[in-house]
């Protein structure tokens, strides 16, 4: 059945531009609010709007949105129901995902990693003080615009509350939320997970950031699943052959990734304090480093 298109609409005082993208659950559109000017506009997929569970999940998503205020969030303005649609007014963010920019320009600077890592960080600290574990980080989650290099997180869609009784917040065993190159391990589990498991995420995009390589080698979703559970990630340094990163950066990274949350840092603000000292570390004491693997590509040290 084809989609609705709603463009031109008027809904909640929200007039609809142009439908921008769609996904399993609900459809964006670029509208316009007379006070809050430019605006992004999920509306719950028509198909959906008659499923219990699918409504409850896409305001629970908006109402978690709501709760964190910080300017590397995408900010939720308004959610509910009018005209017999369920609706996310969210704030419009400049920029692509994350994704899509490495994707076109490789890898990235490790100082460059730095600062965007300490701008989730400062993100997802927001969402923890404000009880909410966002739970699906991972670069296409995350807005960034080039010019300014600022990035903005969304999607709540599957957070949790952290201040909800351990009852409600178990997940049961051999199911999990997420995706799976960026989930932490407990989560496979059905453990009950807290802010460490975003510590996870955050390290395997840095992970990622630095080295273009994810640090689980899978091939498929068997052998990833399996890895996560039981094996070890790759060390930083062993991703790309003769790039080496400081010796401090490898530890600040592998230490977010440890199976075990209680071996990770203690916060998000914690690893990306690691990470930023790992950076300034510059060279390991072998004569390693980012800055000197440049210099020998670049035939400058022998």
């Amino acid at each position: 059945m084809p989609s609705e298109n709603l463009a031109g609409r008027t809904i909640a005082g929200y007039r609809l531009l142009e439908r921008v993208g769609e996904g399993g659950t609900a459809e964006v559109y670029r509208a316009e609010h007379a006070e809050r000017g430019p605006c992004a506009f999920k509306v719950l997929r028509q198909r959906l709007r008659g499923d219990p569970t699918a409504v409850k999940r896409f305001l629970r998503e908006a109402g978690y949105g709501s709760r964190v205020r910080h300017p590397g969030v995408v900010r939720t303005y308004d959610y509910g129901e009018a005209d017999g649609l369920y609706y996310l007014a969210l704030e419009w963010a400049d920029g692509k995902s994350l994704a899509d920019y490495v994707h076109r320009a490789g890898r990235l600077a490790p100082v460059q990693v730095g600062r965007l890592v300490r701008q989730l960080a400062d993100a997802l600290g927001a969402a923890h003080q404000a009880g909410i574990i966002h739970r699906d980080l991972k670069p296409e989650n995350i807005i960034y615009e080039p010019t300014t290099e600022q990035v903005k997180l969304l999607d709540f869609g599957i957070a949790r509350d952290a201040e909800l009784p351990a009852e409600e917040r178990l997940t049961r065993t051999g199911f999990f939320v997420g995706t799976l190159k960026y989930v932490a391990p407990e989560a496979l589990s059905g453990e009950l997970v807290d802010g460490r498991a975003d510590i996870f995420s955050l390290a395997t995009i840095t992970y990622w950031l630095l080295a273009g390589v994810h640090p689980f080698t899978g091939r498929t979703p068997r052998e990833l699943f399996q890895q996560l559970l039981s094996g070890s990630p790759v060390p930083l340094n062993h991703a790309v052959r003769g790039v080496v990163f400081p010796a401090a950066l490898e530890t600040a990274v592998m230490r977010g990734l440890a199976r075990d949350p209680a071996k990770r840092q203690p916060t998000v603000a914690a690893f990306a304090a690691d990470v930023e000292a790992g950076i300034a570390a510059g060279p390991s004491p072998e004569g390693g480093g980012w800055l000197q693997a440049l210099k020998r590509a670049l035939g400058w040290q022998r």
